[in-house]
């Protein structure tokens, strides 16, 4: 359990939700000089925001729905987040097979001229054509694809890319509370007080000038539960779904397919071992904590992808389901898929009253712009910095060259001669320079502690709990890692009863 700090004076802005939303508005406020509150009622990313398709990207496919703005912030977006992330971000190509059914050729390559171009792209290399009957791509493809379009977005450890923002928001006087649930919130004259209650059955008050519910696929519950106000504006929640299935290619490129539904779906390389294959969108009704993928969604996935490779996909090859649910604003669109996924922020402050900032939709990729459009709409100014410092300065580990992982991965095997190749890549991606802090100056792995398996050591482990809020086994294996699709229920056991017992240890 984490250690409770007493209460400050009065908040300058409290944020509700530690996802992607909430943490990237903590870190932009707290770098502007605000005393800033956030609060989530589980760990940090446990909801829409660690059940992505794991990408930054413009989003090919609202070109289509004349989406341009949308498409553009998101493609300026691209290279900004690689710079300040270099460790949990990098550049992935995409094959797109042109299905001769579907969209017409001409169709596809105008498209991607407009999103080579729309903006942002400096360093990400341009669209090409590919002949697939010679390249190495169609190789694991069905006969029937000739000819393809390759192009370039990024990969992200989605769930590191939360963890990342509130530590950098911690680290710049934010206090970040997880296992910490909003009971109630009370607007008074000059600011609202908030009830609050932890994992261990205490409550706390809080008292902050500014509230913002950036709950996710939860907003509307908590308006109108723990608020007690009525929603402004509607949410439609839609459900995305994935597989993941051993490795189905050898290259490093990910797919996008087409199909005839109007949908498109990825296959993206995963973890090394593994594919990645997604999305499906379909509206959800439900409690968001207890969706998962249906056995409909999988048997899609499974059909769709097998329309493209040479070897169809079975139920059997799937190793692992995850699912999602978007809290989309409701924009009255009568296909989910075709539903926006901008963002939008609705205010309500009522004859001057303290506001509250609700935040409706949003896309990883456009995670920061919304923070600075939630802190204007605030009428927050940027104080002593720029309104766009957090283009600039790095996320906790990503204080090294864009093109730089390498380089970082051969100093770690050069200082540290225990880590195998596979390690040490493993360790910048999801670290950067921040593994320093437990890698220390160890020359046998036995210096790092216990053991757990598959390179996870007792010193990463204490570090995980002691700087990135983890207090599971899940938290590291399906969170701060995706390791969990290596580590058996009995070395998941082993490794949740040390941490319990760490937790245990602290609290005596």
């Amino acid at each position: 359990m984490q250690e409770r700090k007493p209460d400050p004076e009065m908040f300058d802005i409290a944020i509700i939700g530690g996802g992607i939303n909430g943490a990237g508005i903590a870190r932009d406020a707290a770098g502007r000089g605000l005393s800033v509150y956030l609060c989530e009622q589980n760990d940090l990313a446990s909801g829409t925001s660690s059940w992505s398709s794991k990408l930054i990207h413009g989003g090919l496919r609202y070109l289509e729905h004349y989406k341009f703005r949308l498409v553009r912030e998101a493609l300026n977006e691209r290279e900004i987040l690689w710079r300040i992330a270099p460790h949990i971000i990098w550049p992935l190509r995409f094959v797109l097979p042109h299905h001769a059914g579907l969209r017409p050729a001409w169709l596809l390559r105008l498209g991607l001229f407009l999103y080579d171009h729309l903006g942002g792209r400096k360093r990400l290399p341009g669209t090409k054509t590919l002949d697939l009957r010679t390249h190495d791509t169609g190789a694991p493809l069905a006969q029937d694809f000739k000819r393809g379009f390759e192009y370039s977005d990024c990969w992200v450890q989605d769930a590191r890319l939360v963890v990342l923002n509130a530590m950098d928001a911690r680290e710049r006087g934010a206090v970040v509370e997880t296992r910490t649930k909003l009971m109630s919130a009370q607007r008074l004259d000059d600011h609202w007080e908030l009830s609050l209650q932890h994992a261990d059955g205490s409550q706390t008050k809080r008292r902050t000038r500014r509230l913002v519910n950036a709950a996710g696929p939860w907003v509307a519950s908590v308006l109108s539960g723990a608020i007690r106000a009525n929603a402004a504006a509607g949410i439609r929640l839609v459900q995305g779904s994935h597989i993941v299935v051993r490795k189905l290619f050898q290259h490093d490129r990910a797919y996008i397919f087409q199909n005839a539904d109007g949908r498109i779906i990825f296959a993206i390389p995963y973890e090394g071992d593994f594919t990645l294959i997604g999305t499906t969108d379909r509206d959800y009704q439900g409690d968001p904590a207890k969706v998962s993928a249906s056995e409909e969604e999988i048997v899609y996935l499974l059909a769709a992808a097998s329309e493209y490779f040479k070897a169809p996909i079975l139920r059997k090859d799937v190793v692992w389901t995850y699912s999602g649910v978007r809290p989309l604003y409701d924009d009255g669109a009568s296909k989910a898929q075709e539903a926006t996924r901008d963002y939008v922020l609705v205010m309500d402050a009522p004859d001057g009253k303290p506001p509250l900032l609700s935040v409706y939709g949003g896309k990883i990729t456009t995670y920061r712009r919304l923070a600075i459009a939630a802190l204007d709409k605030l009428g927050i100014a940027p104080g002593i910095r720029s309104e766009n410092w957090t283009a600039e300065d790095v996320l906790p580990g990503g204080d090294f060259a864009m093109d730089g992982q390498a380089k970082l991965a051969a100093e770690f095997r050069a200082k540290h001669p225990f880590l195998s190749a596979d390690e040490a890549v493993r360790l910048v991606q999801h670290y950067g320079t921040r593994a320093r802090a437990f890698l220390d100056d160890a020359q046998t792995r036995e210096a790092l502690g216990r053991d757990f398996g598959h390179g996870v050591s007792e010193a990463e482990v204490r570090y995980l709990m002691r700087e990135e809020w983890a207090e599971t086994a899940e938290d590291v294996l399906w969170r701060r890692s995706k390791l969990g699709l290596r580590f058996t229920p009995e070395e998941a056991g082993v490794l949740n009863a040390f941490m319990q017992g760490e937790q245990a240890s602290r609290l005596r």
